[in-house]
């Protein structure tokens, strides 16, 4: 028969081994995340950025756990990751800032009453005659860059240049018969 032996009184219980590195963090996470973020939203003015901010830190620190467990004070290095995270993010902000103070607005007309009929009619032509009278007027493309262009010979791009210009000749008339009639 085999006796167990029961613990005497006083005696202290069996010593469990070290806790997982897991349970460390997550108990570090649970203890302090709402306590960091309340004081980066102090220091952001925005709760949801402070949020990811100390987020971000926690991260950090999860990748390098088996190193910052060790430290004196995780919770320490998490807050001055977290505090260098919103930091970053401010100057990142105050350059863009500047930047944009530094540029001028310019302030650009509208289009004018021939430009806009000239789209109109631009817009009711076929695309392959479009696509055409576009590159040759406005792009400054030759023949035969369109037709190298657009994998056509070069008699094609003509034709679809002259039917363009035939069209867009007759959209133009008719909006001058109707801006005359109003």
């Amino acid at each position: 028969m085999t006796v167990t032996r029961d613990r005497r009184a006083g005696e202290p219980p069996p010593q469990a081994g070290p806790e997982p590195p897991e349970l460390a963090f997550d108990a570090l996470y649970h203890a302090h995340f709402r306590g960091l973020v309340v004081q980066l939203t102090a220091y952001t003015g925005d709760l949801g950025q402070a949020q990811d901010l100390v987020q971000e830190a926690f991260c950090r620190a999860y990748q390098n756990w088996d190193r910052i467990a060790g430290y004196e004070d995780p919770l320490a290095w998490v807050r001055r990751v977290a505090w260098n995270l919103g930091h970053s993010r401010w100057r990142r902000l105050r350059t863009a800032q500047a930047w944009l103070l530094r540029q001028r607005e310019t302030h650009v007309a509208g289009p004018n009453p021939d430009r806009v009929a000239v789209d109109a009619a631009l817009g009711r032509l076929p695309a392959r005659q479009r696509r055409a009278v576009v590159l040759h007027y406005l792009a400054d493309l030759s023949v035969a860059e369109i037709a190298s262009q657009e994998q056509v010979a070069e008699g094609t791009v003509k034709s679809w240049l002259h039917r363009g210009r035939t069209a867009l000749a007759a959209h133009l008339r008719e909006t001058v018969e109707e801006v005359r009639d109003v």
